[in-house]
């Protein structure tokens, strides 16, 4: 089994408006992405924030799923 490793320090790291931009979603859309873990993210004190491979592996696997 291969574990992800998790963010390093200089990743880029994504706020949910952000991620709400890229993703032209609501943030109620956003959250719910991150509530059932579809959408990996860090907790930093009480922020949320997504890494950028996450968001790039998010998209990658919705357009294998949506291809297949």
């Amino acid at each position: 089994m291969t574990t992800r490793p998790g963010p390093r320090a200089g990743e880029d790291l994504l706020t949910v408006p952000q991620v709400m931009a890229s993703l032209q979603l609501g943030r109620s859309a956003v959250y719910d992405l991150l509530r059932t873990r579809q959408l990996a993210s860090v907790t930093l004190g009480r922020a949320r924030r997504i890494p950028a491979n996450a968001l790039n592996d998010f998209i990658r696997t919705r357009l294998e799923q949506e291809a297949a």
